[in-house]
This record gives C-alpha cells, structure tokens and sequence, in this order.
C-alpha cells in the first residue's frame, strides 16, 4: 500500500511540474505575419466577449473561407503535442477549458492573442482572468510562435465545424 503510494505522489507531481513549465523563457516576435497589424501593447476593452481582442499584437486575423486544411492539420498537430493534455476537444474541462465552440465565444484575435501572449493576459485581461478562476490553474505559456497560433485558430474553427 505504502509503494502504491508513493508511486500516486510521484505521478501527481510529475504532471504538475510538467503542466507549469515553459513560462520562463522569453519570447521575441521578429516577424509579422500576413493579416496583422503593427504590434500594439494593449487594446481597447470591448462591450462584449465576442468582440474582445485581448491583449498583444493580434488586431486583426484575416479567417480563410474555405478552411485552410493544411493549417488545420498543422494546429491538430500543434493540439496533440501543447495542449490535449489540459483541453478536451468537447466542451468538458479537463485542466483547462474544452474547446467545442470557442471560437463562436471568442475573436481569433483574442485566441493568438492568449495563446502567444499568455501570461500579460492572465494578469491584464478580464476574460482570462475570469477563466482562471473557473479552472483554478494557470495556464503555462506555450512559447508557441504566430503561426503556430494562427494554426491553432484554424483546427479550433474545423473543431467547431466551420468551412
């Protein structure tokens, strides 16, 4: 019994050290990626989650119509390996929330803006705030690039069975 023990504790801790680690490395952006604007520190609130931007450099993603497959099969890749650990692709919460119909809740602005920019919006953003209180863990910074974020943008859309 006392083995099995000791074999839960060590689990338990070893997810954990893994769940929060990435946040200390810094993250420089040299280039800009097309549908973007020039960087900008903060954005203006918005009345409603749905128009929100957060806060970070994404002001205005330009959404592929159809579907860009080859992102979405990127961001599925970039899903499997960063974040199905913590995020369900149904709307159930695992550590994090699911992701079954964020982009109907959320801007694509405000998603790359969170997935690159995560720990200013975790302090700033009232919208990121409010999600850690829910899930109660903070989500550890992906260091994931603009692309990869506009990636990730594209399999949350197929997710959500856009075309």
């Amino acid at each position: 019994m006392k083995k099995k023990s000791i074999i839960l504790i060590v689990m338990a801790t070893s997810i954990f050290v893994y769940s929060c680690g990435g946040g200390g490395q810094e993250k420089t952006v040299t280039e800009e990626t097309p549908g973007q604007q020039a960087p900008s520190a903060t954005q203006a609130p918005a009345t409603d989650a749905k128009e929100a931007r957060g806060i970070g450099k994404f002001t205005n993603v330009e959404l592929t119509h159809p579907l860009d497959e080859k992102m979405v099969a990127a961001g599925k890749s970039i899903y499997d390996v960063k974040c199905s650990s913590c995020h369900k692709l149904t709307d159930e919460k695992l550590v994090g929330p699911g992701w079954k119909g964020v982009t109907d809740r959320r801007t694509p602005e405000w998603i790359m803006n969170f997935a690159t920019n995560t720990d200013e919006m975790l302090d700033k953003d009232a919208e990121a705030k409010a999600m850690m209180e829910v899930c109660m863990v903070r989500m550890p910074n992906q260091n994931l690039k603009d692309d990869e974020a506009r990636h990730i943008v594209e399999f949350m859309r197929k997710n959500d069975g856009k075309n």
